[in-house]
């Protein structure tokens, strides 16, 4: 694969990286559980992070890396913030929305290690693949948690 292919499936993991962050962000806004709300700023956080790594490795391969999330993460975050003022389920409606978000970011990383990388890009990616996979599985797990809750009114 050539730098510009490799530059451009790494800036598609920026900025789904960047969403998963102000994503995380918004859902700790708009919870009131104060152990969900560490969770979620310790989640931006790892984003954060991720997003540091893969733009050293942009700018390894010569390229610039993306500095904005996407159109689509505003909608989903704007999507959080409606469906938590609607609803009287708070953190289940944040924790839907959260693992929706997660569960496309496990989706472009697993797309991104269909692509033909060199070994220590792709170890990377499949270390922050694995890390997007054990947040996706527990804010469903978190989820599943809310909704059992809600239906026996526990919560």
């Amino acid at each position: 694969m050539d730098n510009d292919r490799i530059i451009s499936v790494l800036n598609g993991l920026i900025e789904i990286s960047r969403d998963g962050a102000e994503g995380f962000r918004t859902c700790a806004q708009d919870v009131d559980d104060p152990a969900l709300k560490r969770y979620f700023q310790n989640r931006a956080e790892s984003c954060i992070y991720a997003v540091s790594e893969l733009s050293s490795e942009v700018r390894r391969y010569g390229g610039d890396p993306d500095t904005a999330g996407s159109a689509t993460g505003t909608l989903h975050r704007a999507w959080v913030d409606l469906k938590t003022a609607l609803t009287s389920q708070d953190n289940l409606a944040v924790l839907e929305e959260c693992e929706r978000g997660e569960a496309a970011a496990v989706m472009a990383y697993e797309n991104a290690l269909r692509e033909e990388l060199t070994g220590d890009l792709r170890a990377l990616l499949e270390k922050q693949c694995d890390g997007a996979k054990r947040n996706h599985d527990r804010v469903r797990q978190l989820r599943d948690a809310a909704r059992h809750s809600n239906s026996t009114g526990l919560s």
